[in-house]
């Protein structure tokens, strides 16, 4: 109650309550479509402004993560279920605010009679804690790794270099490291304003470290000099809106209008190329249907073009143990079919989406199946899959999962030549999900040293190469990303060699939520005694 009061008080809404909303602002402008990736450095320093003295950590924490949350996710109000919209927004945000909150009542501060080395701590730990936070954020409630301040930076990318070594955690720990210290520095020069020196010693490290992982950056970065062999895409962008993927009645004409598509971009290639196209690739949700008119459309388009397909559809199983003939597990999944028309492999999909996929506490609480867009539930799949096209090898992902870190390094085997992400972003009209969702999906590229090859119902599809640089991006007749069409693209095939953090895995984070643990062990200890 007494937080409470406070932030009616006048006084304590404009010295704290403020800049910590500015924070949260300034953070959410670092992301796309703004891309003020600068900001992002300057963010938890002015959280840990907001809260000096002490004062209310908690609650301001939370005040200026909802504020980045409410800003960076409007587009959930774009889907085409309005009540559902709002309340889902408000919900996501109001849970996701929570981190940024504990985050500030974790650090709370450094003490005014610590020493050098005990402010270096303080900061090392504070960016420890944030990256400690982003591990529990991707994994807790089935995870949501969206926005994790590391991928903000997507477009430095001599410093997402960082990424095959620590994963995307890596490029946080230091984003958020330099901005503590950068607020040591501002609070030195504040109280010594004489010394011309003095703040020197509290950026000088963090300094050092990103100006040395630029130079690595660099390095790394630096083109082979034997050129890969390629496979030749063809990426079909539908751009069908998601209201028409709720029509029955409309799937026999978009079905059509994506067989148009696809005949399109691979006659018209073969005319102007002498080179066919090796895969064709269509995005989540783009099949209404694979029931037998649609395989047979499918299975004569391959044979007569002599083309691998990727598509998504779902995929209906009976249950171990059936109690009658509609007792079935229904997969949200991935197929590949190849040249001869016949079903080569089958992915199902593992990381689903909350109340889009599937509806937690389903049949304890069947109320709550009314309150979404959905009326029932997925199944999730439980292991990856290698599609093998001839001698090139891709491991597809489906929807969000490029997003997660730890799903993407298990699809990567060691004869992994490239990932492949089918998505429907439709459900957010053309906004900046996109465009965010691209961004953190770079990363999943320079983790594993792979490229990245992502094709979607309204953008971004796109091809991202194995150092994160988004080397083509589909785009209509008039400019926009998320118009319909086509894409060719020539993807290299190999050899990629394998990073540490593929590797390793999360080793990085582990650690960073470890010394998170005793940060907030010390700290409980202390209240109590």
């Amino acid at each position: 109650m007494k937080s409470l009061k406070q932030l009616f008080n006048r006084a304590f809404l404009f010295r704290h309550v403020l800049p910590a909303l500015i924070a949260g602002l300034l953070l959410a402008a670092a992301f796309p479509r703004f891309n003020l990736a600068g900001f992002a450095w300057a963010a938890p320093a002015l959280f840990v402004f907001a809260a000096r003295q002490r004062t209310s950590p908690f609650l301001l924490g939370y005040v200026g993560g909802l504020a980045f949350w409410l800003a960076t996710l409007y587009w959930l109000l774009l889907m085409p279920a309005p009540g559902f919209s709002v309340l889902g927004w408000a919900a996501l945000c109001a849970y996701l605010a929570l981190f940024p909150a504990l985050w500030l009542w974790l650090v709370n501060g450094p003490r005014d009679g610590d020493s050098w080395g005990g402010r270096t701590a303080w900061a090392l730990g504070g960016a420890a804690a944030w990256v400690a936070l982003e591990m529990l954020r991707g994994r807790f409630l089935g995870g949501f790794p969206w926005n994790f301040v590391g991928a903000s930076q997507a477009e430095m990318l001599p410093l997402i270099q960082l990424a095959s070594v620590t994963g995307v955690y890596g490029i946080s720990f230091l984003v958020v490291w330099t901005s503590l210290s950068l607020f040591l520095a501002a609070r030195m020069i504040a109280r010594r304003p004489t010394s011309r020196f003095a703040w020197q010693s509290e950026i000088i490290l963090p300094l050092l470290v990103v100006v040395g992982w630029f130079v690595y950056g660099q390095v790394k970065m630096r083109p082979a000099e034997a050129t890969p062999s390629t496979i030749r895409l063809a990426l079909v962008q539908p751009s069908v809106p998601q209201t028409l993927i709720w029509d029955e009645n409309a799937n026999a004409g978009r079905f059509q209008e994506l067989l148009l598509k696809s005949e399109l971009a691979l006659e018209t290639h073969v005319n102007k190329d002498t080179r066919p196209v090796d895969v064709l690739i269509w995005p989540e949700s783009a099949v209404p249907e694979l029931d037998d008119a649609t395989y047979s459309a499918i299975t004569n388009l391959v044979r007569r073009h002599s083309v691998w397909l990727i598509l998504n559809a779902d995929d209906v199983l009976p249950r171990e143990h059936p109690k009658d003939a509609y007792d079935n597990d229904v997969f949200n999944a991935a197929f590949l079919f190849n040249p001869d028309g016949k079903l080569a492999a089958v992915y199902h999909k593992q990381a689903l989406v909350i109340f889009g996929e599937y509806i937690p506490l389903e049949h304890s609480l069947p109320f709550i199946k009314y309150l979404t867009p959905v009326t029932g539930s997925f199944a999730a799949g439980t292991e990856p899959a290698q599609f093998s096209l001839g001698t090139v090898r891709t491991a597809p992902l489906i929807c969000f999962e490029d997003m997660f870190p730890g799903l993407a390094r298990s699809a990567v085997k060691d004869d992994t030549d490239f990932l492949v992400n089918l998505t429907n972003d439709g459900w957010f009209g053309n906004s900046a999900e996109q465009w965010q969702h691209e961004a953190g999906a770079i990363f999943r590229a320079v983790e594993n040293g792979v490229p990245l090859v992502r094709c979607a119902n309204n953008g971004i599809t796109c091809w991202i190469d194995a150092c994160g640089r988004v080397c083509q991006v589909f785009r209509d007749n008039t400019g926009s990303a998320y118009g319909p069409g086509a894409m060719i693209a020539d993807v290299p095939a190999g050899p990629h060699g394998q990073t540490f953090y593929h590797r390793h895995g999360d080793w990085f984070g582990w650690a960073c939520a470890a010394w998170a643990a005793l940060l907030a062990g010390r700290k409980l200890v202390k209240r109590r005694s």
